[in-house]
Order: structure tokens, then C-alpha cells, then sequence
């Protein structure tokens, strides 16, 4: 198991980053041409900036960019460096830069991750998204995107160590020049900025805003300053990212959620990391073991929680949600196989309109790796329900359970055979959309008792699968019904769960 990756836990607009220098190719000279009917090119014309430039170039910020320590529960887990200004020799184009690094213990294992975005924009007012680079490295695997962006279209081509380039093409995108950093825009103009970025893990394109909060006083270095304050809601994330703002345009300070902070730094300092151990730093300890029932199939088990905000009480067939006079909330887990006379034959439709069915740069359902080994598992198993049996199975106990090697995309899961929660879930997830079966992953905690003999609930990745009604499965721990020890809060490796991280608590079992 291991805290959720993304690089998306930083929703901060100035993400993504692209090249697009315009290199001239020396040509050999052409024959001599009479006199008469030579005729002299034009001589190139420089990039010329436009007449009216986007408010992304006007607001103030840090020459040559800024860092940040980040800080997950008040320990330092990585850092980060943002910068927007005009592409070198380009003064029509404005350019984009956001670097992530992690790095913390995750059980025995050392976790590190970069994760480096440039974009480049037209520099005008709503100038649109022209190109970006993104670079991944260390944990999840080694990958460079590069995409060009029109007006009908992304082409992005994936670089990696060892196999061939891949081309992939996404929808249009609708990001601009001002999404590229919303809230000093939406300071400059002291009102809100409503946009859309594209995602830099999945490529995916969504809504984005930025609000303007009224300011504030903080303590800077001993002194009180005023400081601009906005707030940033993703509608993937779903995490209001509150930044706060010197008057000469320093991000002081920025808050993902009540979790997670990222403070401004020098460099050094800012590359200067604690050794955290995420595991103890992120579990959720338990007053007692939980009991024996809670792991039989059916079970169940009540647990009473607090600190668990009210748009996370989703009840469902799995988990119910009941408030406490004390403001705590009572939940009931509860795990069944599923009923016998809902079972469907596949394909089936997806009830959620499809979304569980699609294929993407991450899941690769229509690869045809993916699709052999799911014809290979199934065949021709027309239930739909003993079709995910034989999956869930048989990634089960075909990965070998290794954190040390993590991977993002499906075929790279299938290709090297090993990884966690998260790489057993997406190829999971990959091979039961590829036999008709709506999936998706499933985001929370599962119950642990690791060697300091502490009873736990540990951040956890499984699936849940729609073979006629939904069932939940975990081909981590090889159940094809997932018991009743899982807490869901969340789908898809969204960012919504992480203000739950380090500050949900379990005060009773019962």
C-alpha cells in the first residue's frame, strides 16, 4: 500500500510545460541563377510580441521563479520550483514551468519521485496552449511526454528507456495563457478567473477557478505584511488550494486542503528534505483490533470516526453513514458477494454512462497487450462476475508485491509483473474493461496490524466492478470480495481524499 501518487496532489495552473523553439535547418546552397531571373527571399521576420499582452505577463512575481518546501502533516516530503515568464527569443509566447520532487520512506523502501512540466502559450490576451514537456522520474517509472496543441486537437508522443515511441491524440484543449498561473491573475484583476488546464497525468482537460479572498495579515520573517489570499478549486481534484501572496508578488505560502502545505523557501533550504516515514506518519490508528467478523465475507464492523467532513457520508451498499450527537459520525462496513439473481453476462453497459468502460493514457484498455491477456483470462466465461474472478485472481497471484516498482500505466504493469496496491488495481481495472466489465479504482483505508503490532487503518488502492450490481474486489490481497476492513472515500486516484490524510481518526470500534 503506499500514499496516494499524483502530481496532481498540486493542482497549481503553472503545471505543465512545453519547448517549442523553431530550430532553421542548413541547406545546401542553390545552383546559380542568371542574374535576369534571380530573385532575392525575403528576409525571416523575427517573432514580434503582440500588441496587447496576457495578464499572466503583468502580474508580479520572483525573477527567475521560486521554490517551496512541501509538507505533508508538518513534515518535509519534497519541494517545488514555479516560474512563468516570456520564452527566451519568443516574445510571442509565454512559457510555463513547475517542478515536483518527493522523497520519504514508504515502509523499508526510500520513494522518490520527480515530476517536471513546461507549457508554452500564445503571449496574447487568451492566448491558447501551444505545446508542453512533461518529465517523470524515479517512482511510477521513467517517461517523457511531449505534445503539440491545436485548435482540434493534442498529439502527444511518450518517450521511454528501452521501447519505442509512442503517438497518442487527445481532444482539443481549451487552456489559456491565464491559467497558467489564475491566482495572480485573478489578484492583478481582483476578481474571479475561471479557465480549464489539462492535466498532466492522465491528459485529460478540467474546469478550473480562482477566487479572490478578502486579504490578510501574516507574520513574515517577525513582521506583519498584508498578503493577497486566493482560493483554487480543481473540478478533478476537488481540493481548495488556498495561496497567499506578498504585495510584490512572493507566493508566501500555499495550502492543499488542511494536509498538505507548501512554504516559500531559498532553494537550499527548500531542497533540504526531512527522512519521513509515510506510513506511520499517514495511518490511522485504531483503539482496538477490530473483530474476527470483519473479515469474513458476509461481514461487517462499525467504526465511530471524526474529522470525516459530511460530503465524504456517500452512503451506499457497502458503507453507512449515521451523525452523532458529539459530531462524530457512526459507519458501518459491510461486504457480501453479490446477489446471485443480478449477476449479468458481459459486455455489460456501464450504469454511470460510460465513463467505467473508457480507455485512457493511464488504463490503455484498447491496447492490444491488454486486450490479448484479457481474452487469455476469460475466454469465452460469458458470466460476467466469474469473468472478474479469474482477473482479479489472477493478478493476484501473478504481480509480485513490490513497492520498489511502481508504474502509471497499465501495460507497463502487465510488461514488468510487480508493483503495490496502485499497480495491482490499474491493471486490474485495465483488464476488466477490455473484457466488457465497467470498473474503476477505489480509494481509502484498509485494516493492518504491520510488526509494531499497532492495530491500523493504511491508505489502500482496490476495484470495484459492475457484473450486474456493483461489487468491490481487491487483487492486492487476492479477495474477489473485498471484506469489510475497506473504508472507501474515494475513486480513480482523485486528490479530493487528501485532506483525509493524517487527520482522520477512529475513536471506537464496536
Amino acid at each position: 500500500m503506499r500514499l496516494p501518487r499524483k502530481a496532481s496532489l498540486l493542482p497549481l495552473s503553472a503545471a505543465l510545460l512545453s519547448l517549442a523553439l523553431v530550430h532553421c535547418k542548413q541547406q545546401d546552397p542553390a545552383p546559380e541563377v542568371p542574374k535576369a531571373r534571380a530573385q532575392r527571399a525575403p528576409p525571416a521576420q523575427p517573432p514580434q510580441a503582440p500588441a496587447e499582452l496576457s495578464d499572466v505577463l503583468k502580474a508580479r512575481r520572483p525573477q527567475g521563479g521560486e521554490y517551496l518546501g512541501l509538507y505533508l502533516v508538518d513534515m518535509k516530503v519534497g519541494y517545488v520550483f514555479n516560474d512563468v515568464g516570456p520564452v527566451p527569443g519568443r516574445p510571442d509566447q509565454v512559457r510555463s514551468i513547475s517542478e515536483l520532487h518527493f522523497k520519504a520512506q514508504v515502509g523499508a523502501r526510500l520513494s522518490e519521485r520527480m515530476h517536471r512540466e513546461e507549457r508554452v502559450y500564445e503571449a496574447k490576451p487568451g492566448g491558447r496552449l501551444v505545446a508542453f514537456t512533461i518529465e517523470q522520474r524515479g517512482d511510477g517509472g521513467n517517461q517523457t511526454l511531449v505534445g503539440t496543441a491545436t485548435p482540434t486537437g493534442v498529439s502527444v508522443v511518450r518517450k521511454r528507456p528501452g521501447l519505442a515511441d509512442e503517438t497518442v491524440n487527445v481532444p482539443a484543449t481549451t487552456e489559456l495563457a491565464e491559467d497558467a498561473d489564475q491566482p495572480r491573475v485573478a489578484l492583478l484583476r481582483q476578481k474571479k478567473v475561471d479557465g480549464h488546464t489539462l492535466d498532466g497525468t492522465d491528459l485529460g482537460t478540467y474546469p478550473v477557478s480562482t477566487t479572490v479572498e478578502a486579504s490578510e495579515e501574516r507574520l513574515i520573517s517577525g513582521v506583519k505584511v498584508r498578503v493577497g489570499k486566493t482560493v483554487t478549486l480543481s473540478e478533478k481534484e476537488k481540493v481548495p488550494v488556498t495561496t497567499y501572496v506578498a504585495e510584490d508578488g512572493r507566493v508566501l505560502e500555499v495550502e492543499f486542503g488542511t494536509t498538505m502545505k507548501a512554504r516559500a523557501e531559498s532553494e537550499a533550504v527548500a531542497k533540504r528534505l526531512d527522512l519521513v516515514e509515510v506510513f506511520g506518519l499517514t495511518r490511522v490508528v485504531l483503539p482496538k483490533k477490530l473483530p474476527e467478523q470483519s473479515q469474513a465475507i458476509p461481514g461487517q464492523v462499525k467504526l465511530v470516526m471524526t474529522n470525516l467532513p459530511e460530503k465524504f457520508h456517500r452512503d451506499s451498499y457497502r458503507q453507512k453513514y449515521q451523525k452523532q450527537p458529539d459530531g462524530s459520525v457512526l459507519v458501518t462496513l459491510s461486504a457480501r458477494a453479490p446477489e446471485p439473481k443480478n449477476l449479468k453476462p458481459r459486455p455489460l453497459a456501464d450504469p454511470d454512462g460510460g465513463d467505467n468502460l473508457k480507455t485512457s493514457i493511464i488504463v490503455e484498455s484498447d491496447s492490444k497487450a491488454i486486450r490479448e491477456q484479457a481474452e487469455q483470462l476469460v475466454g469465452g466465461e460469458k458470466d460476467a462476475y466469474a469473468a472478474a474472478k479469474k482477473i482479479v485472481t489472477w493478478v493476484a497471484t501473478t504481480l509480485q508485491k513490490d513497492y520498489g516498482a511502481s508504474a502509471d500505466r497499465a501495460t507497463d504493469v502487465l510488461r514488468q509483473r510487480k508493483g503495490d496496491c496502485t499497480e495491482h488495481s490499474l491493471l486490474a481495472v485495465s483488464l476488466l474493461r477490455a473484457s466488457g466489465i465497467p470498473a474503476r479504482r477505489v480509494d481509502g483505508v484498509v485494516y493492518m496490524v504491520n510488526q509494531d503490532g499497532v492495530p491500523a487503518l493504511y491508505w489502500h488502492e482496490w476495484v470495484e466492478a459492475f457484473v450486474g450490481e456493483w461489487t468491490q474486489m481487491d487483487p492486492t490481497f487476492n479477495q474477489v470480495v473485498a471484506d469489510a476492513t475497506h473504508f472507501g472515500v474515494g475513486l480513480e486516484g482523485n486528490a479530493e481524499i487528501t485532506p483525509l490524510i493524517g487527520q482522520l481518526k477512529v475513536t471506537e470500534v464496536k
